[in-house]
């Protein structure tokens, strides 16, 4: 944004290190991609019909999303958005038990949003009465376990060739 003036549109892969506790879904490395869609009339509403676009793409078109209020820093307003489950079909309820994947409540949460504050225009020289966005975030190896059903994120890093080729 520093170099380029609106129309912006950027996906981008990158590495992330955070303070999360190591366990079968959480890792404190993992990899993102972000996204950014910046120009003018952008509204929440391009940010919930891309997004929902994207799930369905990635798992399957009966797949619903919702979005619901959350904080990410330089989003005003900002969301965590979730998605139907795909182990249940949103239910709850699988093999005459509640399903574990998405702790019986039929929805799985998957990556967060919002639209850029219009205070991070003013540091990039847009003019925010005319320039909107939207941004996202969402972890590969988050949407590899659901989709492929690896039951361990630490997978992902331990270098067992065996293990990778098959994504590949």
């Amino acid at each position: 944004m520093q170099k380029m003036k609106p129309p912006v549109r950027v996906v981008c892969p990158g590495k992330v290190h955070r303070n999360d506790a190591l366990d079968a879904t959480h890792s404190p490395i993992f990899h993102q991609v972000e996204g950014l869609a910046v120009d003018t009339n952008i509204t929440f509403r391009d940010l919930k019909g891309t997004l929902d676009h994207a799930m369905k793409a990635l798992f399957g078109s009966s797949v619903k999303t919702r979005f619901y209020p959350s904080f990410f820093p330089f989003t005003e307003p900002s969301a965590d958005v979730q998605i139907s489950c795909i182990f249940c079909d949103g239910r709850g309820t699988r093999d005459g038990g509640p399903c574990r994947n998405c702790k019986a409540s039929g929805w799985i949460e998957l990556l967060g949003c919002g639209m850029v504050d219009p205070n991070v225009y003013g540091f990039v020289d847009y003019d925010e009465t005319r320039i909107s966005g939207f941004a996202f975030g969402m972890g590969v190896e988050r949407i590899a376990i659901l989709k492929y059903g690896v039951d361990d994120i630490q997978l992902f890093f331990q270098g067992d060739v065996r293990f990778l080729e098959q994504f590949g």
